[in-house]
């Protein structure tokens, strides 16, 4: 077994993944991010990730930055739609002072007015410097279009006019209703025994007081495509195509993910890549997208190109797309595709860490983490069919829709 787990009394679930590395990986997965945010809180959950740094009852902000840092780890935090993330690296020697930092921060942040101007200016300056980046900003504004009217829809980082408003009070009553501890995991990849492990999750997390769930999330419902151009004045022109897509659970989100490597994932030879980069230079950059949430998901397509390249870019995409719907895989081709992808599983559970923050993510939505053998016998199982049902449901013209800055 990959990881081995228990579950606390407060209902915090603990996994551990044995290795011989003298690092430990740990971090705590909290199923909790934007899109539990009212309209009037835009940007709550990513201020408080910050302010988690900047004080507790047991510690100031130089000691907490200070705590891992003077022995040479590290500790960082995010937020995404779904759940935010504190996590450190540490040697193994060193683990129980990340143990007892990460629960410090997650259930003891004081949210210290001052502290709290101080972050907001500096989220503000984010923002900033985020506008500046229309490679990035585009997918905030096209899942904004995909998820119109959901708070799944919002940005990240929050506006600045919600921002300005918030307080102490207003960060200590999100935490107490969405910091849920059944929607918890504290996940460690690590050298370290099954009853030490167990011993310290108790010690820092097992006497924390049970806060269950008491919401259901709202799954985003209407939707219709869309086409919008947004004059930006950038240099370049960006695109994004797509729509919705598969939930967590959907029996097609494998197939889903295959498909996407192939149009636009990391390889050189995605067919994204070798139809507008490779063979007419049009692009520097371009990059096909699937992510999956609770209940629903998005995929997409992004490029950037010169302002006159823009409707060839938007010809060749279409023609990949139709011949991907068209034509199914010869058995070499499928065979390749498939092989690329577990190559890529492969290589990205060689680094400890990633590998510790997706096993928490996945016993988070799953309860269990899959081993690469089963992984790999549901990509195997997929067809050439398989392929070409999920590509014209995915990519039908009811589904997609288009952004462009220009």
């Amino acid at each position: 077994m990959e990881f081995q787990d228990i579950v606390l009394g407060n209902g915090i679930r603990c996994i551990l993944k044995q290795t011989k590395s003298p690092v430990i990986h740990c971090g705590l997965t909290i199923g909790t991010g934007t899109r539990e945010e009212e309209k009037q809180e835009h940007g709550i959950a990513h201020l408080i990730e910050h302010l988690l740094f900047k004080g507790t009852q047991r510690r100031k902000p130089y000691h907490i930055n200070s705590l891992l840092d003077n022995v040479g780890g590290e500790m960082n935090a995010y937020t995404t739609k779904e759940e935010t993330v504190v996590h450190a690296s540490t040697l193994k020697k060193d683990f129980v002072k990340a143990a007892d930092l990460i629960s410090d921060v997650a259930f003891h942040s004081v949210f210290n007015p001052a502290e709290l101007e101080k972050e907001r200016r500096v989220i503000l300056d984010e923002i900033n410097s985020y506008k500046d980046t229309p490679s990035e900003l585009i997918y905030d504004d096209f899942e904004d279009m995909v998820f119109e009217g959901y708070s799944l829809g919002r940005n990240i980082l929050g506006s600045k006019r919600e921002l300005a408003k918030f307080t102490s009070n207003d960060l200590k009553n999100f935490v107490t209703r969405c910091y849920n501890t059944d929607c918890m995991v504290f996940s460690v990849v690590g050298n370290l025994s099954m009853q030490r492990f167990e011993t310290i999750c108790r010690r820092y997390f097992g006497e924390l007081p049970a806060n269950p769930r008491r919401f259901k999330r709202t799954a985003p419902i209407s939707y219709k495509r869309q086409d919008k151009i947004v004059s930006k004045g950038t240099y370049q022109t960006h695109c994004i195509l797509g729509g919705r897509a598969y939930n967590h659970k959907h029996k097609k989100r494998a197939v889903l993910a295959l498909l996407m490597n192939i149009l636009g994932g990391p390889s050189a030879n995605s067919r994204l890549n070798l139809a507008i980069r490779e063979k007419n230079g049009l692009s520097y950059s371009v990059d096909a997208a699937y992510t999956s949430y609770e209940d629903t998901g998005i995929a997409s397509i992004y490029f950037g190109t010169d302002k006159e390249n823009i409707d060839k870019c938007l010809q060749l995409a279409s023609r990949e797309l139709q011949r991907i719907k068209n034509e199914p895989l010869s058995h070499t081709q499928l065979s390749i595709a498939k092989k690329q992808l577990l190559g890529q599983l492969i290589i990205s559970t060689e680094s400890n860490e990633s590998y510790m923050l997706s096993g928490g993510k996945s016993f988070l939505i799953y309860n269990e983490v899959d081993s690469f053998e089963k992984v790999a016998a549901k990509i195997n199982h997929i067809s050439a069919s398989d392929l070409m049902d999920v590509a014209n449901e995915i990519f039908d013209e009811k589904n997609i829709s288009s952004l462009i800055y220009k």
